[in-house]
């Protein structure tokens, strides 16, 4: 069986960026997650039930490396790989790979907190949008450096695109090299110190109030122009979701 994508009402916009901008950001009116300050910052966990649950995501992701068999039947498809990441009390990263093991051509950190993004993730429909603008005509849609990001139609600031990885980026990329798909917590990366080894109950406390989420997933990447693209959540087969959908615009 092939994999589901959730339908869209936005794809046949995109050879129109101007059109698709316009509706990206009309403020939607998604369905309010239940309020408490305890299960708020689970929200995110509502994934899980879509993906693998990798909640020792360094011995999972090492178990899946070291299987050639099943890496192979994970990522089987040609599909693009995102990655949403980020501290529980720090900001969301994106990164987008053509592959697991390869570099990703698009890292962002998003101007929005990991609670507040972990709220929207409650919502049945979650649509991220870049949008660009520009004079030039010589780089890829993107290559460009400034976005104003836009999620669930409320503009949430800007941000400029990373060239380079930060170490806990790596990090995050280099443990999950063997996952296609999934949904989990990772320590925080350190540079150990055998010699501080007094310190480990310090560390453990530390790494339990700022651990790392993250969800991994198969995107159709979707091209409607030079200016205009798309990349819509593959759901596992026969799994029922929300809908998640990336876009990028720009305009000139």
């Amino acid at each position: 069986n092939m994999s589901h994508v959730h339908s869209t009402p936005f794809k046949h916009h995109l050879h129109n960026p101007s059109s698709l901008l316009s509706l990206l950001r009309r403020d939607s009116t998604p369905k309010q997650p239940k309020s408490s300050s305890s299960k708020s910052s689970n929200n995110f966990l509502r994934f899980f039930k879509l993906f693998p649950l990798l909640t020792s995501g360094c011995k999972v992701a090492a178990m899946l490396a070291g299987s050639k068999q099943y890496r192979r039947a994970m990522i089987a498809d040609h599909a693009t790989i995102g990655t949403l990441f980020g501290h529980r009390r720090g900001r969301i990263t994106l990164a987008i790979q053509e592959d697991p093991h390869s570099l990703p051509y698009f890292v962002l950190e998003l101007p929005i907190h990991s609670t507040a993004f972990n709220k929207e993730m409650s919502c049945d429909i979650v649509r991220i949008a870049f949008e660009t603008e520009t004079k030039s005509h010589k780089k890829k849609l993107t290559e460009e450096y400034v976005w104003a990001v836009y999620c669930n139609g409320r503009k949430v600031g800007y941000s400029i695109r990373r060239t380079q990885l930060s170490d806990d980026e790596m990090h995050v990329l280099q443990t999950l090299r063997g996952v296609s798909m999934g949904a989990g917590v990772l320590p925080e990366h350190h540079n150990h110190d055998p010699h501080d080894d007094h310190d480990s109950s310090k560390r453990e406390k530390a790494d339990q109030g700022d651990q790392i989420t993250y969800l991994r997933a198969r995107f159709e990447r979707v091209v409607g122009s030079k200016d205009s693209e798309a990349l819509y959540m593959i759901n596992p087969d026969n799994a029922d979701g929300p809908e998640l959908s990336i876009f990028f615009v720009r305009v000139r």
